[in-house]
């Protein structure tokens, strides 16, 4: 299959295209390489795709109408997996235009092109930040996410509605992945692991919010990819035991699914520390801070659905994951 891959640059988008490479198929990836974070660090991640003779870069903003319009209609897509977007949920409180640009402007450039070409499957990433104010543990596809509590998550809900509204209109198969906290190497240099092991490795204190009372669901990030590649290839299918009466969030009577993809074990964040600790051999100052505004105090996947429709479930222990991060780390920053 020809399948584009939008953040090809990124941490989970060059995972997966590097698998879906390895499997044969021929990838066209899509990426802006912004400075959001470092760019070498994006720069190195394609690096070890370029050659590979079934890859292709096109450096574009997925935001940049005519370019997309006119990469649909050159490039002939089978399937689109779209991870392309403007990450963080701190990020979105500095600067809220960027969300609106990359995340909604740039989803309706790829529904439309997914529209006018007949791509047989888009999967896209949401984020478990749907779940905003909702206490109701575990998180379930099943359940209600209209209360955002940050521009991040209201644009992943969004992506989801829009998304819908195109399953419904033009019968395009949707399937929408709500990633739990992803972790591992080559990682996002503003996540909490990378932020963490860099303080720890330079001697400075790591600064921990909610005073540590977090749980969360850390889903290493070959576990993602498994996801995103099995769901890829389970295009969409109506549910037509859908009721408009009672209706379920997580799937409809159009060819749409949304599916949590996390690791269905929270760890508390104290613990998730000391294992940092442990695969880097060195204590950790720790600067207890409140609650950031927009943050969540827990995330826990209910993965039903995902085992039921597409038989797998996460299993990765932070404890492997993190010793994995690690080495990946010193390697590559020589440390």
């Amino acid at each position: 299959m020809k399948i584009l891959v939008t953040g090809a640059a990124g941490f989970i988008g060059s995972a997966v295209s590097r698998v879906l490479l390895d499997r044969g198929d021929t990838v066209v990836g899509l990426d802006d390489l912004n400075n959001y974070y470092d760019v070498r660090l994006k720069e190195a991640r394609l690096a070890r795709l370029q050659d590979d003779a079934g890859f292709h870069f096109v450096k574009m903003d997925v935001a940049d109408r005519p370019g997309m319009t006119a990469l649909f209609a050159e490039q002939g897509f089978d399937r689109v997996v779209h991870l392309a977007a403007q990450a963080g949920v701190r990020y979105s409180l500095e600067n809220p235009h960027a969300y609106v640009d990359s995340n909604l402007v740039g989803f309706m450039n790829i529904l439309e092109g997914c529209r006018h070409h007949q791509v047989g499957h888009l999967v896209y990433a949401s984020s478990s930040s749907v779940y905003g104010a909702n206490k109701a543990m575990p998180f379930s596809v099943h359940h209600n996410v209209d209360h955002p509590l940050s521009m991040y998550a209201a644009t992943k809900k969004a992506n989801e509605l829009m998304a819908h509204t195109y399953s419904h209109l033009y019968g395009l198969p949707t399937t929408g992945l709500r990633f739990f906290t992803v972790y591992g190497p080559w990682g996002r240099p503003d996540m909490a692991l990378f932020l963490f092991t860099r303080k720890i490795l330079a001697g400075e204190p790591i600064d921990v919010f909610n005073y540590g009372n977090h749980r969360r669901d850390f889903t290493y990030v070959d576990d993602i990819v498994e996801g995103v590649v099995r769901t890829l290839d389970h295009v969409a299918p109506p549910n037509p035991a859908w009721d408009a009466m009672k209706p379920d969030p997580g799937t409809s009577l159009a060819p749409y699914r949304v599916y949590n993809i996390g690791n269905n074990q929270p760890v508390e964040l104290m613990r998730y520390i000391e294992v940092l600790e442990d695969a880097l051999g060195r204590k950790a100052e720790k600067n207890l801070l409140p609650l950031q505004p927009g943050d969540v105090p827990d995330t826990y996947a209910d993965v039903e659905d995902l085992v039921q429709d597409v038989d797998y479930r996460p299993a990765t222990p932070v404890e492997e994951g993190v010793r994995r991060f690690v080495a990946w780390y010193r390697e590559y920053y020589g440390v």
